[in-house]
């Protein structure tokens, strides 16, 4: 359930603390969707970033960089030129427009995302839908609006800034096949920045109109998903999943395919990678589960959303799992000329298909933080940011106990031993309690006091944020105790 408290709450406490400013330019009064991340947000970002990479990596996903512009023929062959859009309603009164969609789900708590133009005006004829700027009641049309940023490069080439990475990923599908010897199943993966002209984002980071993106796309031939080896890698993980139209029940993926839920292995297998990833990122079993889209693009062969149970919204997507069948590579070779087909075992040549694991490190970042902001400590006048040790910008902090040269020196030799590995900050001001508060409440998990026993016994103390229990630590063993415990 939405909360609107706890939103506004939260946004204001990581713009204070320094993870994200906007909206964006704030000196000229901001423009909705666009936001600056902070010190401490870009930190987190590299952090979500480099455990995606990590991650797929490990399941033997090769990572590539495309181009953000691409020209109108590629929009045009994927369908974004024509359907890529969302519905819109304005304000007969102050003007003001909004997403049609998301403003009767606001106001009536309905679904009705995916709903034609039809349906949704119907909400508006006779409803109590009121325009959130000015309070009066929107009784208007619902129209489309087309939500790509088109620009020209040279004199007159029309071109599109990319609204998601990828159709781009797909398009140089015959150099990936010659760097993988002509061999399938494979997988890569792209992180990078897209595009979207939203009609009226109001969600901060879960709604954007500049958003980073991570979408691994694994290309297979239909028969080979039937037998996809490494599904035994995650058969026995049991998630929380919602088919179409049916309850939640927590169920092996294993079981799911026994039963149906799911079509294939690998698609299956993509749900497990898809899970123990966000596991990585520190979400708790009890507010991840995967919901089936109850209407699915018409190429989809199926597609489910792993949804977070957030503070601030509620359930929330923040990853897609699609398989798109053959859809893309034909539609692209059809307006390219270019075959964009593989060699099957038998010598047949085909048109492989791909399974989308698309997800929004921006949507990540504002979710991590949601979970764990305590209001309940901030109210106490102790704020701890309990961010998962991983995840944390910042991994320790050096306090020398007093501004005395001997204690700095020490903790300057300790910054330098540990910075080459670790993002750690040196601490000099104020008490150590107002220390311990300052870092506590960005997410730091250790504090390093040290004290004139250090200078004589070789060891510091280290403070854990969560339990403030106390060790003492040998100086020599600070690099490898930090890495065991993070």
């Amino acid at each position: 359930m939405k909360n609107d408290n706890a939103r506004e709450e939260l946004i204001s406490y990581i713009s204070e603390k320094g993870f994200v400013y906007g909206p964006s330019p704030e000196i000229y009064g901001g423009v909705s969707g666009f936001f600056d991340f902070g010190p401490l947000g870009k930190l987190l970002k590299n952090n979500i970033e480099n455990t995606i990479r990590k991650e797929f990596t490990k399941f033997q996903f090769y990572e590539i960089e495309c181009p953000i512009v691409m020209p109108k023929a590629v929009w045009e062959a994927s369908g974004h030129l024509s359907g890529f859009s969302d519905p819109l309603v304005s304000c007969q009164k102050c003007k003001s427009i909004f997403r049609a969609d998301n403003l009767i789900s606001e106001q009536s708590g309905d679904e009705v995302e995916g709903q034609d133009n039809k349906n949704l005006e119907k909400y508006f004829d006779g409803s109590k839908i009121k325009c959130p700027t000015c309070g009066e009641k929107i009784s208007s049309k619902v129209s489309n609006h087309n939500l790509m940023l088109k620009t020209n490069v040279g004199i007159d080439t029309e071109m599109y800034n990319r609204p998601e990475t990828a159709t781009t990923s797909y398009l140089p599908f015959l150099n990936y096949l010659r760097f993988f010897r002509d061999k399938l199943p494979f997988g890569i993966f792209q992180i990078g920045n897209a595009y979207r002209n939203e009609i009226s984002p109001r969600q901060h980071l879960l709604r954007g109109r500049e958003f980073t993106q991570a979408e691994a796309q694994l290309f297979l031939f239909e028969e080979q998903k039937k037998d996809f080896e490494k599904f035994s890698e995650v058969e026995n993980l049991k998630i929380s999943m919602i088919k179409a139209h049916g309850k939640e029940i927590k169920i092996s993926l294993k079981e799911a395919l026994e039963k149906n839920l799911l079509k294939n292995k690998a698609y299956a297998w993509a749900i497990g990678i898809t899970y123990s990833l966000f596991k990585e990122f520190g979400f708790e079993d009890s507010v991840l589960r995967f919901k089936q889209h109850e209407k699915m693009a018409f190429y989809a062969d199926d597609a489910w959303d792993l949804e977070i149970n957030l503070n601030s919204f509620g359930w929330t997507e923040c990853c897609g799992v699609h398989d798109r069948t053959d859809y893309d590579l034909k539609v692209h070779s059809e307006k390219s000329g270019k075959k964009l087909v593989a060699a099957k075992e038998n010598g047949e040549k085909g048109t492989p298909h791909i399974i989308e694991i698309a997800m929004g490190p921006n949507r990540i970042l504002f979710s991590i933080l949601d979970q764990c902001y305590n209001k309940k400590e901030t109210d106490e006048g102790k704020t701890k940011l309990h961010l998962p040790k991983n995840m944390a910008p910042i991994k320790a902090a050096i306090f020398p106990l007093m501004k005395k040269e001997e204690l700095q020196k020490v903790s300057n030799k300790i910054f330098e031993d540990l910075i080459s590995d670790f993002v750690v900050q040196l601490d000099e001001s104020g008490s150590i309690g107002k220390r311990y508060l300052r870092q506590d409440s960005i997410g730091t998990p250790y504090c390093i006091t040290v004290d004139y026993d250090s200078l004589k016994d070789g060891c510091v103390t280290v403070r854990d944020r969560d339990s403030e229990k106390q060790e003492r630590v040998k100086m020599e063993d600070l690099k490898n105790w930090l890495g065991k415990n993070i």
